[in-house]
């Protein structure tokens, strides 16, 4: 976790927007901007969860009783309903926060499913690429000209080990997070010396609810290290961020295996795919 110090917490005078924020790791990252002095804008679909977590967040900052005490008054916090598969979502979201200075964007909204690239549902295929792609450049789009104008500005990008995958069953969960590696890229090195920076997260595995595993295989995951906890994913996420890091990529052995999952040929993808395809292939 950041160590929030009189010098780096920011007395809730700007805001931090966090997509995905009713569940799993978008819920923890607004929690931890709350801590860290910043007032909230919290994206979600889900209109029950959003609110249960805007309630959770008031308070936490109502029962603070450090030095931040005395700015507890000050912290402003807003949910937003927003279906971010809509071609208009982020144009939608930029309005609702009407002219609020948004100094951290964390696109944290995702989906994961595996299937065959051919047997997947046109439906799934627009929304994946929507969630993942469209809405996240279009928010950068929406907001990151107003960090330039300031002077300031941090967006977390969430991207994954998976965008040097190019497997079968997670194809498209793949390619939509390396266009979010790439594109990163371009936008960190075009808003050089501008104040702004562009980190990337490139999680492995994450022990939430996007990863549909059974509890033994979880632990069991967790305990060989593939699998490391939505605490300190988030963790060290935002520690990236707010050094100004190009990217994180949590786990030794997500490291490790970096090259091995780059290369992997053609020939074993296809045996792995008929031998453990009826295991881990979901219908969507």
């Amino acid at each position: 976790m950041i160590k929030i110090g009189q010098k780096n917490f920011r007395r809730y005078e700007a805001w931090a927007l966090v997509t995905g924020a009713a569940s799993g790791m978008g819920r923890l990252y607004a929690h931890k901007l709350a801590l860290m002095g910043y007032s909230l804008m919290i994206v979600d679909i889900n209109s029950q969860k959003l609110e249960e977590v805007a309630a959770e967040i008031r308070s936490e900052v109502e029962g603070l009783d450090d030095f931040r005490a005395e700015y507890r008054q000050s912290f402003r916090l807003l949910p937003v309903v927003q279906d971010l598969s809509q071609m208009d979502a982020a144009e939608k979201v930029y309005a609702a926060a009407g002219g609020c200075d948004v100094e951290v964007l964390v696109n944290n909204a995702g989906l994961m499913y595996c299937q065959t690239i051919a047997e997947t549902s046109p439906r799934f295929l627009s929304l994946i690429m929507m969630v993942h792609n469209y809405t996240p450049l279009m928010l950068c789009r929406q907001f990151v000209p107003g960090m330039v104008r300031r002077g300031c500005g941090y967006v977390l990008n969430i991207s994954s080990l998976a965008a040097w995958m190019d497997w079968p069953g997670i194809g498209m969960y793949g390619n939509t997070k390396r266009f979010v590696k790439g594109f990163s890229r371009s936008l960190r090195v075009e808003c050089r010396g501008t104040g702004v920076s562009v980190t990337n997260a490139y999680f492995g595995a994450v022990d939430t609810p996007l990863i549909p595993l059974k509890p033994s295989l979880r632990r069991l995951a967790r305990n060989l290290g593939v699998m490391i906890t939505a605490e300190k994913a988030t963790d060290k996420a935002l520690n990236a961020t707010f050094r100004r890091r190009k990217g994180t990529m949590p786990g030794i052995l997500n490291r490790i295996f970096l090259p091995f999952v780059a290369l992997m040929p053609d020939c074993v993808l296809s045996w792995a795919l008929r031998k453990l395809g009826p295991y881990i292939l979901m219908k969507v």
